[in-house]
């Protein structure tokens, strides 16, 4: 009775894993199938907007564009993980409630540090 079970929960997912792998699989089969193989210079060459490519193409960015970057990234994350506590609020009860007060907390101190080290600085 348990393999019975098994499978009529995990058959489903099994089966959509198996025809996703194979829906890639046929998609990468078939870009190969129907583009054009043969490298020209202009194909090799790098694309800017119907430019000519000038200069080199490495470029130093400073570190502080990396850093608000995390910073903004991490910040859009934790807003993703308070949207469905706020719809499950009232079925969370209290502790629902304290736990996101002290996520909160976690947050806004990861912010301090953040601003204390002048990683949301932008140097000019």
């Amino acid at each position: 009775m348990a393999a019975n079970e098994f499978l009529n929960n995990y058959l489903p997912f099994a089966m959509m894993l198996v025809i996703g792998i194979v829906f890639v699989a046929i998609a990468l089969f078939m870009s190969r199938m129907v583009r054009p193989s043969v490298k020209t210079k202009e194909k090799l060459s790098t694309y800017e907007c119907a430019e000519t490519p000038v200069g080199d193409a490495r470029i130093h960015y400073n570190i502080q564009y990396y850093m608000i970057v995390i910073v903004f990234l991490i910040f859009d994350v934790e807003v993703l993980f308070m949207y469905p506590w706020a719809v499950q609020l009232r079925s969370l009860g209290g502790l629902g409630f304290i736990e996101m007060v002290l996520f909160i907390e976690v947050l806004i101190i990861g912010l301090a540090y953040a601003w204390r080290k002048e990683a949301l600085e932008w140097i000019q």
